[in-house]
């Protein structure tokens, strides 16, 4: 195992549990390797970088895929909930949606704050 793929887990371990399995279960029929490759590519090499804390760089996986558009609700849904295991709070999210009003368009901050508030009305209540 490479030494990437074993810090892609650990920080999984702490983050989101069980995602590696999900994304095998759900695509690595398709492409084979995609959730270990994606776990070692995207959290073991960038995620686990230093030079910028782990909030930070949830925050602006936040921010970009909000720029990015609605078709990315899935994705940022799941960093929503990665950012706030990794610290960051509900207003913070928002405050992060709401900036990308001005780079990605008020449609895409709108479908942003629509991700935000699905992932935290299970906390907040109904």
């Amino acid at each position: 195992m490479s030494d990437a793929l074993q810090k892609g887990r650990d920080l999984l371990a702490h983050m989101n549990p069980g995602l590696e399995q999900l994304l095998a279960d759900r695509y690595d029929t398709l492409v084979p390797g995609m959730a270990e490759t994606l776990v070692e590519y995207g959290y073991g090499r960038h995620y686990a970088r230093a030079g910028v804390d782990l909030k930070t760089r949830q925050l602006c996986t936040i921010a970009a895929l909000t720029a990015l558009g609605g078709h990315t609700a899935p994705q940022l849904k799941v960093n929503i909930e990665n950012s706030l295991a990794a610290g960051a709070s509900e207003t913070e999210i928002i405050e992060v949606i709401w900036q990308m009003a001005l780079y990605g368009g008020m449609p895409a901050a709108i479908n942003g704050l629509n991700a935000a508030m699905e992932v935290f009305e299970p906390v907040d209540g109904p």
